[in-house]
């Protein structure tokens, strides 16, 4: 068979592991600590998160240049190795806010720009090459198996430097980032090494290099499944980020947990998507041909179980600290998951999908989707934390509504979801619908 190997996708998988480990200490762990142990309003993470999310909306430009350049391995190792350095500064700018509020937030906004700028050089230079060396049938498969290892990334590191960061100092927060920064950076060029020589697959048929930007954009934009996809992407993504800066706040709080043990409820979280993605990439290894809406059921259904658990998560505001917390988070993960993969596959099946090689450009867009929704996510729920805090004056009920609003905007998303190839027997989704592998390598 052409394309990548099983053992090349896995390798590839790694590089998207590593950028999860990194980005998971600023979005969780360096949160919690700017808004319990620095006692600062819940809105300063929630803008500075939202910034970096803000770059990314750039992404197509990165996977444009990605199409048209001659090496996207380079990307991806250049962004990675900028993420380290800019993760690393973020966390040092614990010590400058103990000193000083506005020196502290001016070095953190050009950190959090640059983390910005790193992922999405690496990310969308990343998944595009591993669209245009992989087989059309390997493809989905592959999505299920790079998404599934950076949730394994994301649990091991949860796991890991939540333990290292007992007793937690500054120092070792700054310490344990600069680590896992250079690991994942040496790990990542064994990955990717010699990837990219491998020949690019035609799909088939001849297909014409990549236009102008402006024409690969309208190029994309006219395809009605894409459009879609995007819209979903930005819905589903929006639901799932709100609660991303709120929730290690939430836990600590009203639960009394300390940074390292909600730092581990993080990895709880995200052990819950790992379980969902390998739920779903079993079942439609088992049953797909025989339910072609297989994937579509599994994202709606994930919607619908994610705003669910959101549901108790408000409840369990009210029955703090008795609730079952961690079984709530990992149900939460669990939803996640299942609806995340089969979305996932989808979109790796529609980026080889055009009349043109610009495989670049239509994971920047969805990415772009995707980053513009998480940081609007994650300020949306700080800001809505903090307003509810000031009305309220109840830690309880602020939250309560941050994730009762999470709760419904999840029921918008599996709405739009079950548009996606509806009436279309032939689309993209249906005829190309992702069948995951027998085994989820994650």
């Amino acid at each position: 068979m052409q394309g990548l190997s099983w053992f090349a996708i896995v390798r590839l998988g790694l590089v998207q592991a590593s950028l999860g480990s990194v980005v998971v200490l600023t979005n969780s762990t360096l949160n919690r600590v700017m808004i319990v142990e620095l006692a600062l309003a819940a809105v300063i993470p929630g803008l500075l998160v939202g910034l970096h999310y803000g770059v990314q909306i750039s992404r197509p430009l990165w996977g444009h240049r990605s199409d048209i350049g001659n090496s996207r391995t380079r990307w991806i190792l250049g962004g990675l190795a900028l993420l380290g350095v800019s993760g690393t500064a973020a966390a040092a700018t614990t010590f400058l806010f103990e000193i000083s509020f506005a020196a502290g937030l001016a070095a953190a906004s050009v950190a959090y720009a640059l983390i910005g700028v790193g992922i999405g050089a690496s990310g969308t230079s990343l998944l595009a090459l591993l669209a245009t060396k992989t087989a059309p049938e390997r493809r989905a498969s592959a999505a299920t198996i790079t998404w599934m290892l950076m949730i394994a990334g994301i649990v091991a590191t949860s796991i890991v430097t939540g333990l290292n960061l007992e007793p937690y100092s500054h120092l070792r927060l700054v310490a344990v980032t600069a680590a896992t920064g250079l690991v994942v950076l040496v790990l990542s060029a064994v990955a990717v090494a010699g990837i990219e020589r491998r020949p690019t697959l035609a799909d088939g048929q001849k297909r014409e290099k990549a236009g102008s930007f402006r024409e690969s954009v309208r190029e994309v934009w006219s395809d009605a499944e894409a459009r879609l996809l995007t819209v979903f992407i930005f819905l589903s993504m929006l639901a799932y980020s709100t609660q991303d800066l709120v929730l290690e706040p939430f836990a600590g709080l009203l639960f009394a947990m300390s940074p390292g043990e909600t730092t581990r409820l993080s990895g709880v979280q995200h052990g819950g998507v790992f379980a969902g993605m390998a739920v779903v990439g079993i079942a439609g290894a088992l049953f797909s041909k025989q339910r072609p809406g297989l994937m579509k059921m599994f994202i709606v259904a994930g919607c619908l179980g994610s705003g669910l658990a959101l549901v108790g998560l408000a409840v369990s505001a009210s029955f703090a600290p008795t609730w079952p917390l961690a079984a709530n988070v990992f149900l939460l993960g669990l939803m996640n998951g299942a609806f995340a993969v089969a979305a996932i596959g989808t979109m790796m099946i529609l980026a080889g999908a055009g009349t043109r090689a610009n495989e670049g450009m239509r994971m920047g867009v969805w990415g772009a989707a995707q980053a513009i929704s998480f940081g609007l996510g994650g300020l949306a729920g700080t800001v809505a934390l903090t307003l509810g805090r000031w009305a309220t004056a109840q830690d309880s009920t602020a939250f309560a509504i941050v994730f009762a609003l999470e709760a419904v905007l999840f029921l918008v998303s599996a709405a739009i979801a079950l548009r996606i190839g509806a009436g279309r027997p032939s689309s993209a989704l249906t005829a190309a619908r992702p069948v995951p592998p027998a085994v989820p390598a994650e």
